[in-house]
């Protein structure tokens, strides 16, 4: 859906699922990507490294730039956007995709729990963007793509999953408020969400195991959104809150069929954060 011959774009996470995905794709659309994550050695309940990450990039047609590091460490990050700048020239796409997950009430949950969710999925989305948004205004069609919801105050969600709440929408917040605050520099700050459950190892490991995986569809849907996503331009109005079907419809593609993952289309499950 795109052209991203010699763009170079950095990840949060990306050792697997959705962001992996979204690397991949990239990487067969001709991006550089670099990816910043924990992951240096195998884990027991997860699939993938990020080295198994970075020799699917390269295998796919890009350049991969591995760089171990903790998207909640202020030094970590701010070294992790300057090795990339040093390794590929710049940087024209920011995804933050790290996201941690626990959706225990609040009675249940202890506070480390909580202060992990919020230092990676608020303050990390916080912080990478920060870092490279002066690369960012020096590209020419940068992005910024969060994988967080669209706001949805209705009570249910907030009340189902307090503390995952809040941190997903401090993500969104981030891309509310970074697409006013650059809307003069030509940075479009989006976010993109599945309709539907994707099979990835936290819906596998604490959604409902195999049976929430035949009800999911595949992150390629999120990867193929999020390409069309960057192929459009910086300039227009950003701030958006993206459903990955509604942009594949306007790009043309109705028939989600190859994203189905053995399950009927009809008894697909719904994502969190979204009404019926």
């Amino acid at each position: 859906m795109g052209d991203l011959t010699g763009k170079t774009m950095i990840v949060s996470g990306g050792s697997r699922g959705i962001g992996l995905a979204i690397a991949v794709k990239a990487a067969a659309d001709g991006a550089n990507v670099a990816l910043l994550a924990k992951t240096a050695e195998p884990h027991p309940k997860l699939p993938g490294t990020i080295y198994t990450a970075a020799e699917e990039i390269e295998a796919a047609g890009g350049k991969a730039l591995p760089i171990v590091g903790d998207v909640r460490d202020d030094g970590s990050v701010e070294a992790a956007v300057a090795q990339t700048v040093e390794t590929f020239g710049g940087i024209d796409i920011c995804l933050n995709n790290a996201s941690a997950i626990d959706l225990r009430p609040t009675s249940e949950i202890e506070m480390k729990r909580y202060d992990l969710m919020q230092d990676i999925n608020c303050r990390g989305t916080f912080l990478l963007s920060k870092q490279c948004i002066p690369h960012l205004r020096e590209a020419e069609n940068p992005h910024i793509l969060t994988l967080s919801p669209p706001i949805n105050l209705n009570p249910r969600w907030a009340g189902g999953h307090l503390a995952y709440a809040i941190a997903k929408y401090g993500m969104s917040l981030c891309t509310l408020g970074l697409a006013e605050e650059l809307k003069g520099d030509g940075i479009a700050a989006n976010s993109l969400w599945p309709r539907t459950i994707v099979a990835t190892a936290a819906v596998q490991n604490l959604l409902g195991g195999d049976e929430a995986m035949a009800h999911s569809r595949k992150p390629e849907i999120m990867a193929d959104a999020a390409a069309a996503i960057f192929a459009r331009p910086s300039s227009e109005p950003s701030g958006n809150f993206y459903i990955d079907d509604e942009v594949l419809a306007e790009e043309g593609v109705t028939d989600l069929a190859i994203y189905g993952y053995g399950g009927d289309e009809a008894d697909l499950q719904p994502d969190i954060f979204l009404d019926a």
